[in-house]
């Protein structure tokens, strides 16, 4: 039992560690959060910092929820906390304890934890996320459909209790921190993938 609330707590604070806020500091001495969309993730880094720390801060995003993904299996017990470790990792990057609480949205470390759970549904769920970004250049759209599509996949092809649940808590987790591009979405205001401002 102590064993499963260490790798929770060492899951959060690994996700904890905002990757966008560190490299834009290194990079150009800024703070990624009152640049661009004002948000701490990889689509912002994206477009205030250009491609190579964009692509670098996804990487090493995702390399969260792996992490803590593995974190789980190592020091927990039972096949919740796998799960419960990936939920934290995301909620670390959404609500990093080393940056006052104010972090990403959490997609690219969701692909990294339903990635290393349930690489089909993943996989899947990804694809359709790629190719609606692709034709619409909404990198928002995309990270919703990959959220709310997940569940779907994870019940057809990957069935397990605890993972259905996370997965449904996780695009809850996504809904929430995108609500304002939702709003853009429908008002048809949000910014494309290429803009200055962004998601």
């Amino acid at each position: 039992m102590l064993n499963d609330v260490i790798a929770i707590i060492v899951s959060y604070l690994l996700g904890s560690i905002s990757f966008s806020i560190v490299i834009a500091k290194w990079v150009k001495g800024i703070d990624i959060r009152q640049h661009g969309s004002g948000n701490a993730g990889a689509t912002n880094t994206l477009r205030v910092l250009g491609k190579g720390p964009g692509i670098l801060v996804f990487l090493l995003d995702i390399a969260k929820g792996v992490g803590a993904v593995w974190i789980g299996h190592g020091l927990g017990g039972n096949e919740w906390i796998p799960v419960l470790c990936g939920v934290a990792a995301i909620a670390g990057h959404n609500w990093p304890v080393w940056f006052r609480f104010k972090g990403g949205k959490g997609i690219a470390t969701t692909v990294g934890v339903i990635a290393t759970l349930a690489f089909v549904p993943a996989l899947i769920a990804g694809v359709v996320a790629i190719a609606v970004i692709a034709v619409t250049r909404y990198v928002s759209l995309g990270s919703l459909l990959f959220a709310a599509l997940t569940p779907v996949f994870i019940s057809i092809f990957y069935y397990s209790l605890p993972l259905l649940c996370v997965s449904l808590l996780i695009c809850v987790f996504a809904f929430v921190r995108h609500r304002t591009n939702i709003v853009k979405l429908l008002q048809g205001t949000e910014n494309k993938l290429g803009a200055k401002k962004g998601t």
